[in-house]
């Protein structure tokens, strides 16, 4: 299994930016993909989550109103659009993978996710 994230850069505060994530080896449209991001010094955080048919979203609070997250099956792509950045949003973002779960609240906890990707890093200017 290979997820590749791709799209990070220097953007600066209110700009926006969009990540993408290509899934390979795996059966991509049974799968929830999540993105994660992690900034120096601190912990690995969620930030957002779709459903294996994209019927169903979750943002952490600090990117909700912000980010939008999508996914094309067919493609086997997931993007995070980042709008209205803050410096707060500079990390490395993660893409990952999950089976559907039943209780959606896993979505929310990197520990509970199988595949990764190799990060991307988005660094917004002041």
């Amino acid at each position: 299994v290979q997820l590749q994230a791709s799209g990070g850069g220097l953007v600066q505060t209110g700009g926006s930016l969009r990540l993408s994530c290509a899934a390979s080896g795996l059966t991509f449209r049974i799968y929830v993909m999540g993105w994660f991001r992690q900034a120096p010094g601190n912990e690995r955080e969620f930030v957002a989550a779709i459903s294996s048919n994209g019927g169903s979203t979750y943002f952490a609070d600090s990117v909700k109103g912000r980010f939008t997250i999508s996914r094309d099956n067919a493609k086997n792509t997931v993007a995070l659009q980042m709008n209205s950045a803050t410096p707060e949003d500079t990390a490395v973002y993660y893409c990952a993978a999950r089976l559907t779960a039943y209780n959606s609240d896993v979505y929310w906890n990197g520990g509970h996710y199988d595949y990764w990707g190799q990060g991307t890093q988005v660094t917004v200017s002041s």
